[in-house]
């Protein structure tokens, strides 16, 4: 049975559903990198750029220590919605209070790693002196809050797995809200500066993960959350594992690779550069999260597709989400590269130099953003099949291996140790994943098919629909 606020993945035109589906997770993902924007823009005008290094350093740092843990979240709604797909009551009430627990236990792993070692982790990143204490206290304090944030993304992972993406939406645009004003109180009435932002985002997240609980706990249906049930079941966990941890291992390398690009930035030993760089990274952040709902959506439409049997639908849902994304990634990316200069302006306004290092990133990395999203729609597609471990070895190879070669190799090189031969990298990384991850998804989509048996997909596949 569909909740009222539930898109229908396995029926009706494809086009419209994935849509409709989609512009939520969109809305979604832009209000949660407002969390962070609000904390760049808040401390970069009253507090000044050092504090805008500050908090922006520690993005691609705390990225790499949570994405193992979130990777099981991919685990969690690809279990969900082959359950719901199969309309398997037992399964979702199984995999739905495994996901919970999971959370619980991933942010206290992560709270006590976080916490005592934030400084030794950016130290090691060559954070630059001058704002290496206000990254470390930052950090400290977002881990504090750590555990919020990783019930309130397997909760929201769990809902769209549903079929349901308003509700997640609905509730990040009152935590946003939330976060605005206590980072407006926190720094220009008590004079705090990163630690007040950082709480704000705290007490923010704390709302937005109660708020998906009690959403789970209202539903009619076998996800209906309830603390009691609370409990790991292992034939729920080790699916939400054989999908999970090839997806958290992949973000994991992935953010490795951004560590290190990260520190070959700091590596030009100037506050201009890491400012102007962390100001346009939030920016392209913008551009990135509309294309990874797409993402999020191969992954669930073919997961409940293929819950329900109706394999010869992946392969439309792939071109059709295909299409969307570069039709969103590169308006997106286009307008954000044009309109780059006011937009840097937001977060810096004390360096002209900095929003000119800025405009160098977002000419490398924003305008073909959108081959980043055509490599990440393919994985989800093939996620939402259950295959998790090829993708995972191609972006580890494609993305991370080969970005960490060249920074080695080519960017070493004296006369090539410039920003846009660093830059140049991710351009390079993405053609060749997506590549190789249309090259996989062929090969097990024909093998899905003909594990299936011709006769079923060949009936479903002569119906009226079309992607349309």
């Amino acid at each position: 049975m569909l909740k009222r606020s539930d898109i229908n993945m396995t029926e009706g035109p494809l086009l419209k559903n994935v849509i409709l589906y989609t512009l939520p997770i969109i809305f979604t993902g832009i209000l949660q990198l407002l969390f962070n924007a609000a904390d760049l823009v808040v401390v970069g005008r009253f507090r000044g750029s050092v504090c805008v290094a500050a908090v922006g350093s520690t993005g691609a740092l705390i990225n790499l220590i949570i994405n193992m843990f979130i990777g099981l979240s991919v685990g969690a709604g690809v279990t969900v919605a082959q359950a719901k797909g199969a309309d398997d009551g037992e399964g979702m009430h199984r995999a739905v209070h495994t996901a919970i627990l999971t959370a619980l236990i991933s942010g206290v792993i992560l709270t006590a790693i976080g916490i005592p070692l934030a400084e030794e982790f950016l130290e090691m990143m060559d954070t630059p002196y001058e704002v290496l204490p206000l990254s470390a206290k930052y950090m400290r304090i977002y881990f504090a809050g750590i555990i919020s944030s990783m019930v309130y993304n397997y909760g929201a992972a769990i809902l769209r797995a549903l079929g349901d993406t308003r509700g997640p939406l609905m509730f990040l645009t009152i935590a946003g809200i939330v976060n605005v004003g206590l980072n407006l109180m926190f720094v220009l009435l008590f004079g705090m500066d990163v630690d007040g932002v950082a709480w704000a985002t705290v007490i923010s997240q704390t709302i937005a993960a109660s708020l998906v609980l009690i959403s789970l706990s209202r539903r009619d249906d076998r996800a209906r959350f309830r603390i009691k049930d609370l409990r790991i079941y292992k034939d729920s966990l080790l699916n939400i594992m054989k999908i999970g941890l090839p997806a958290g291992f992949q973000s994991v390398m992935f953010n490795i690779s951004n560590v290190i690009i990260q520190s070959s930035v700091n590596s030009f030993d100037s506050v201009a550069v890491s400012s102007g760089n962390s100001s346009a990274a939030n920016i392209e952040g913008f551009v990135y999260v509309s294309m990874n709902a797409f993402h999020q959506t191969a992954l669930n439409f073919a997961g409940q597709n293929i819950g329900a049997g109706k394999n010869w639908r992946v392969r439309k849902i792939l071109l059709c989400c295909l299409g969307c994304v570069t039709a969103f990634g590169l308006t997106l990316g286009v307008t954000g590269y044009l309109l780059g200069r006011p937009l840097l302006s937001i977060y810096i306004v004390d360096s002209e130099e900095a929003i000119k290092y800025g405009l160098t990133r977002l000419s490398f990395i924003c305008l073909p953003y959108f081959l980043c999203g055509l490599m990440d729609v393919t994985t989800g597609a093939l996620r939402g099949m259950g295959s998790s471990f090829v993708p995972m070895v191609i972006t580890v190879l494609g993305v991370c291996v080969l970005r960490i070669v060249w920074i080695y190799t080519v960017f070493s090189i004296s006369e090539f140790h410039t920003l846009e031969i660093l830059y140049s990298s991710y351009i390079i990384t993405w053609v060749v994943s997506f590549i190789a991850q249309m090259t996989a998804f062929n090969v097990v989509y024909k093998k899905i098919q003909k594990n299936a048996g011709k006769g079923d997909n060949i009936a479903h596949g002569t119906g009226a629909e079309v992607a349309t």
